[in-house]
């Protein structure tokens, strides 16, 4: 078996991250690296990243639909006009992470995702204006942390107000929302992930 990739007991070849854990196996198959076009749904994303900072990412996922209910459904329009007393709630909430730094980011992420989306059209406009347009990474390449585009899309955004977002952060919500895919080569869903990006109607401003 190459490396990276295991063979799970269903017999479909996958990228090793997800381990035997049956609701990270299901992000894998069914949400990691699809080109995802949906303001809401690049909003919710790029704050749950930033809420990972120093976490696994599977002990977010756990936490989603905690974090939905808590965030309004990351409906930005919403989310913005979170007050103090929101802030409060959320810190009282169990089932998220009870970060104030980062439950205030998210509150001003939103503000400025409205503003993105007055500017371009929508946020998706905006975020995948960013998408790399050079050469896919080779299959012995690693998949970096961080790349160019990352970095470029980080700086970005900190210079128009947002905060939990360096280049990291940038980089894992590119993966997952599939501007990239970094699905390994021979992983059943890498070939799934290339038809549709192939398909996907690219929003424009």
């Amino acid at each position: 078996m190459t490396e990276g990739l295991v063979t799970g007991d269903d017999s479909i070849v996958r990228c090793w991250w997800p381990g035997d854990h049956a609701d990270y196996l299901a992000y894998h198959d069914d949400e990691w690296g699809r080109p995802t076009t949906d303001d809401t749904r690049l909003f919710e994303k790029i704050c749950l990243e930033g809420f990972q900072a120093g976490l696994s990412w599977l002990t977010i996922l756990r936490k989603r639909e905690a974090f939905r209910s808590g965030f309004a459904g990351f409906d930005p329009a919403v989310v913005a006009g979170f007050g103090s007393d929101d802030v409060e709630r959320l810190l009282g909430d169990a089932g998220i992470v009870r970060h104030r730094g980062k439950i205030e980011s998210t509150i001003n992420n939103a503000a400025r995702a409205l503003e993105v989306a007055d500017e371009f059209g929508s946020l998706a406009a905006y975020l995948w204006s960013w998408e790399p347009t050079g050469e896919a990474r080779g299959p012995d390449d690693p998949i970096p942390a961080t790349t160019a585009e990352s970095t470029a899309l980080s700086r970005d955004l900190k210079r128009r107000g947002w905060s939990f977002v360096g280049p990291t952060t940038a980089y894992a919500f590119m993966q997952a929302m599939g501007m990239v895919n970094d699905h390994m080569p021979g992983c059943a869903f890498h070939a799934v992930v290339e038809a549709e990006r192939a398909t996907v109607v690219r929003p424009t401003r």
